[in-house]
């Protein structure tokens, strides 16, 4: 895929946390640190802790800008820039850069990183300069932790714990972090009640505790029954000063900015869409179903079921030159 063909940014799409949030791809398609068993956007085709540069700030900065003007032109809402690309976005080596353009366009920005940088004293400079930054923990057992977001294998989880806790020590934005409970895995007492230790230690302003919502990177991936749910959210309460549940729906107010079918494509690349957002989203541009019909069978869009619903998420085998599970033998 040509510079010029890159879709650097997208929606605003509605934000569980963050409003209406203009989401920023700084990563090629599934580069990352990381390889979550419950993964929105698929297994990981590239493994990598070194950072690298990706594309050009400038580049990010003007398609941010154009969005953003078309969005105003469309009277849609945007409450924050958010860096939360199908990839680890720290490893982006220029996200400082890309960070201080964007602040110019006096949006605050916000970062959702796996935490697994946090060790590297520049990521957590640069990341110091934002407004909100959220932070995955998902366990704090290291056995736990490689079962469920499968690190690459130089990564040593005491380095990032001690990394988030020195930049929490720096941190003027807000500081929240997420937790993915997954059955059978992390939704016990003990493993909660270390998670709970260590972020009290840490203080989030919000500490969150979330289950799979969307198609997960493995099929049999759940989350916990309402009573374990309600157990760990009761543990995890009596140790931080604000824990809360991310497990609702976000909603189908999704923007397009005139290109529907761009619109469609950059969105589901990061953020599987269900069928009847899909629907309102063609129906505020004129657009008829037969789109999507399409794009599934040109092998841009791939259609799924998960929890009784039908979502719709993008492919990426024909134009990121991604490896696929058989060529990295998993």
């Amino acid at each position: 895929m040509t510079a010029s063909n890159v879709q650097y940014s997208y929606g605003p799409v509605p934000s569980r946390r963050l409003g209406k949030s203009l989401g920023i791809n700084n990563i090629p398609a599934k580069v990352c640190s990381y390889s979550c068993v419950y993964c929105q956007v698929g297994r990981t085709t590239r493994m990598q802790i070194e950072r690298h540069i990706f594309y050009k700030p400038e580049d990010i900065y003007r398609d941010v800008q154009s969005r953003l003007a078309k969005a105003r032109e469309a009277s849609e809402q945007v409450d924050y820039f958010t860096f939360v690309p199908n990839g680890e976005p720290t490893l982006d080596i220029n996200l400082g850069n890309e960070i201080k353009l964007l602040k110019t366009l006096e949006f605050p920005v916000g970062v959702i990183t796996n935490s697994s940088l946090l060790w590297c004293a520049d990521v957590r400079e640069e990341l110091s300069n934002v407004d909100w930054v959220s932070l995955k923990i998902d366990a704090i057992q290291e056995i736990i932790w490689r079962k469920i977001n499968r690190p690459y294998g130089a990564i040593r989880l005491p380095s990032i714990l001690d990394g988030i806790l020195a930049f929490a020590k720096v941190f003027t934005g807000k500081l929240v972090t997420e937790t993915m409970l997954i059955r059978g895995f992390n939704d016990n007492d003990d493993c909660m009640r270390e998670l709970a230790d260590f972020l009290h230690t840490l203080q989030p302003d919000i500490a969150y505790l979330s289950i799979p919502t969307r198609p997960p990177a493995e099929k049999w991936v759940r989350g916990p029954d309402e009573s374990t749910l309600n157990r760990m959210y009761q543990l995890l309460a009596d140790r931080v000063r604000r824990a809360e549940y991310l497990i609702g729906y976000e909603g189908n107010a999704f923007a397009s900015t005139g290109d529907i079918e761009k619109d469609i494509l950059s969105i589901t690349a990061v953020h599987p869409m269900r069928e009847e957002a899909i629907e309102i989203l063609l129906s505020q541009a004129g657009a008829a179903k037969s789109l999507i019909e399409r794009l599934k069978n040109q092998g841009d869009l791939a259609e799924t079921k998960y929890n009784g619903h039908i979502f719709y998420l993008r492919r990426f085998s024909k134009d990121s030159g991604a490896k696929t599970d058989k060529d990295i033998g998993t």
